[in-house]
């Protein structure tokens, strides 16, 4: 009788330390399958009764009843988002922590470096959402008629006409900013508190000017206490044909729609991510949830996790230049 020769202590400890390597590489999607039937929280970093509040309220029962698990919405606003923001990129990388957010986002990177967090890198595009459009709007006593009469007035006076926004570092903020910057113009800029105060100075005249979502622009344009003078998307928009796009003046990028997305944290498994992406495309192919994105000015768009993530990094770099280049801070 021959007996088998005995396992050398090297071949022995050499096939240990691979299946550890393989069960640390398992790790995070064993954890994740066994949290698979938990709640998910759709964090917002925006107050309730924003356009990405609707978003996330839209798509949680769809996904909820889809995947057969709870989702619901946490809104955590503070310091333009970053706190909401901040919270989903700490989260444990499971699925259950999920962030429904604008291209605030991004913008937000050269605005607070010192944030504690990179949006590119440390969250993981799941799938856009929509686009939404910004209006650029006057005041009708500005006696401002169209978009090259802004350019003319503002090139006769820099910096008499006054324009706001709902804060430093917003859409709104640096969609003016990107024109100024691009048309060599000097209007002043007034930030306030939000969207409210802001629309409010000027139906009253205290400011001239401001890019408002179309949603929140429209009913005042429709009854004339507003001048419609351009709109960011790159045609006309069919609530308002006879609005010129921005990129009529033919002066470079200026394109300023705003979009809208559902993120993870950076580690969540790619199988994850996958299953939500597929839902979401379902989701919002349906003619009920267009609907209902329009009371927001918003389209319906699905994309690939890697075109996000690619239109994310894309921004990030376009909007530091401009914060760059017009020397903004946050304030």
């Amino acid at each position: 009788m021959i007996d088998k020769p005995a396992r050398s202590s090297t071949s022995v400890l050499r096939r240990r330390l691979v299946l550890a390597g393989l069960a640390t590489a398992a790790a995070p999607f064993v954890r994740a399958q066994g949290a698979a039937t938990g709640p998910v929280r759709l964090v917002v970093p925006f107050t309730p009764g924003t356009g990405i509040d609707l978003i996330a309220r839209q798509i949680a029962p769809q996904l909820a009843e889809r995947l057969k698990r709870p989702f619901f919405v946490e809104n955590k606003a503070g310091a333009s988002g970053n706190i909401g923001t901040q919270e989903v990129v700490r989260a444990t990388p499971d699925g259950s922590t999920l962030l429904v957010s604008v291209n605030t986002l991004v913008m937000n990177s050269a605005l607070y470096p010192n944030a504690g967090f990179n949006p590119v890198n440390d969250l993981a595009a799941v799938s856009l959402t929509s686009w939404g459009q910004l209006l650029l709007v006057a005041n009708p006593n500005a006696k401002i008629d169209s978009l090259q009469g802004l350019l003319e007035r503002a090139r006769a006076k820099p910096g008499a006409l006054n324009y706001g926004s709902p804060g430093a570092g917003t859409p709104h903020h640096l969609a003016m900013e990107l024109l100024k910057n691009r048309a060599k113009i000097s209007i002043t800029h007034i930030g306030y508190r939000g969207t409210a105060p802001a629309v409010t100075d000027l139906l009253g005249g205290q400011i001239e000017l401001m890019f408002l979502p179309i949603h929140v622009a429209l009913q005042h344009v429709k009854s004339g206490k507003l001048k419609a003078l351009a709109i960011s998307s790159e045609k006309a928009h069919p609530l308002l044909p006879q609005v010129p796009p921005l990129g009529s003046l033919n002066i470079g990028n200026l394109n300023v729609d705003m979009w809208y997305g559902v993120l993870a944290p950076a580690a969540t498994p790619r199988p994850l991510i996958d299953q939500l992406n597929r839902e979401l495309r379902d989701i919002l192919a349906q003619p009920a949830l267009a609907t209902a994105f329009e009371t927001q000015g918003m389209t319906p768009a699905h994309s690939t996790p890697e075109a996000f993530q690619q239109l994310m990094a894309a921004d990030a770099q376009r909007w530091a230049a401009l914060i760059k280049a017009q020397n903004i801070t946050a304030e």
